[in-house]
């Protein structure tokens, strides 16, 4: 029977954790297994937004506009005398001024409770506006300037938001990747799985707890954090979105960040055997770009990374070969399509991994392409139950410069869920 894979939705909250986090739900103590969820649709909770502030102070503007216009309508209608409206206003005309009235309202009410779409009624709003206003002109001219600015703001809002909008293209890549599709029974993790593996990776596997739970083929992950562009660049916060498949091997990263308080939306695609990275400041003005073999072979090694960290069940796969270092250190090469890449797991003493790294990878920046010459890591901070797993529940990842190794993204993982085969 055709499904899509069946996942164990895994609590985001770790036993412990604050409960100020927004939009985290509360400890289960099941996991259940069920379709991969669609990237989240309720509005941008899950992403960084405008201030509360910021917000109600649009809404406010977009409600005064809407009131403005109803005095139109109340005027062709003889409802209010209002002599300080001295072009006449036919009755079909009032109907145009109180149905742009009704799209501002009903904008002001997106702003507040679906703030992902209140840019269509505004649209709609700022059209009919826009004939009234030209049909009073003598008395209406002051709303052309309000409209101008209610258009750079829905602009904006459908830049990062719309149906052309980077995050519009991650749901769309996340759909195709993980639409309905014939899959092979359920596969579990055995001891026997582990014992080719060096000593501390099979510590590792077993501390996380895969053993007698199913092979990994697809996972999603949600994050909070920060990030920065160079050792001296202010931090800017983002949360993020990302989906990984194991066959194909793809990966698909989507944040939303703020920069000097102005929205930045960014877009890691590595699929199809190809990477690219694009990031846009107010989800127009393109800020950094990358692609081609120097910056796939980067994602691969990010890739490889992503199973290391949150799909260790995967690290029994055939696209990993495995030398033993020491007790606590072993040494990888990771094969996807064309791409090969090495890099190294060092383990503590609890059996968990401690760090990840590679010179592999090369060093992307907001200031220009992927350049080889500088070791990555991931060191991770503490580790978190999710559902039935120990994976990270903190972590960064570093530069390591010939002036000094320095972070340039640390997370928290506020939500994992994983796909298996059915």
């Amino acid at each position: 029977m055709a499904s899509r894979p069946c996942l164990f939705q895994l609590d985001t909250t770790a036993v412990g954790d604050s409960p100020r986090r927004r939009g985290i739900r509360p400890p289960r103590p099941a996991v259940a297994c069920h379709p991969l969820p669609a990237p989240t649709r309720r509005g941008k909770e899950r992403f960084v937004q405008p201030s509360p502030m910021m917000r109600l102070l649009l809404a406010g503007a977009l409600l005064v506009h809407g009131a403005i216009h109803l005095l139109g309508f109340l005027k062709a209608f003889g409802f209010a005398a209002l002599p300080q409206l001295t072009v006449p206003i036919p009755p079909a005309r009032g109907l145009v001024w109180l149905a742009a009235a009704v799209a501002f309202v009903a904008a002001a009410i997106g702003v507040l409770t679906r703030p992902r779409w209140w840019w269509m009624p505004t649209a709609v709003g700022l059209v009919l506006s826009t004939i009234v206003v030209a049909a009073s002109w003598q008395d209406a001219k002051a709303g052309a300037v309000a409209n101008g600015v209610l258009a750079v703001a829905a602009i904006i809002a459908f830049a990062i938001d719309g149906p052309t909008s980077q995050r519009a293209r991650f749901e769309h890549d996340v759909a195709a990747l993980t639409a309905p599709a014939e899959t092979p029974a359920i596969r579990v993790v055995t001891d026997a799985d582990l014992a080719p593996l060096p000593a501390p990776v099979q510590r590792y596997l077993r501390a996380a707890g895969v053993v007698g739970h199913p092979r990994v083929t697809s996972f999603r992950l949600r994050m909070h954090g920060r990030i920065r562009s160079a050792a001296d660049a202010p931090w800017m916060p983002i949360v993020a979105e990302q989906v990984n498949t194991i066959a194909p091997p793809a990966r698909l990263f989507y944040l939303d960040a703020t920069m000097h308080g102005l929205p930045v939306t960014g877009l890691h695609r590595y699929l199809d055997g190809a990477a690219a990275m694009d990031v846009r400041l107010l989800g127009l003005l393109r800020v950094a770009h990358d692609d081609g073999a120097a910056m796939t072979h980067a994602e691969t090694v990010t890739f490889c990374n992503d199973l290391c960290l949150f799909a260790p069940a995967t690290l029994i796969e055939p696209a990993f070969t495995w030398t033993a270092v020491s007790e606590r250190e072993a040494r990888l090469r990771f094969t996807a399509g064309a791409q090969a890449i090495e890099a190294t797991l060092i383990f503590g003493a609890d059996g968990r991994l401690s760090d990840f790294f590679s010179d592999d990878r090369g060093h992307a920046t907001v200031d220009g392409p992927s350049t080889a010459g500088q070791r990555w890591s991931t060191p991770i901070a503490t580790y978190r139950r999710f559902g039935p797993f120990t994976l990270i529940g903190q972590g960064e990842a570093r530069w390591h410069a010939p002036a000094g190794a320095w972070p340039y993204i640390t997370l928290d993982i506020d939500d994992v869920s994983y796909g298996v085969a059915r």
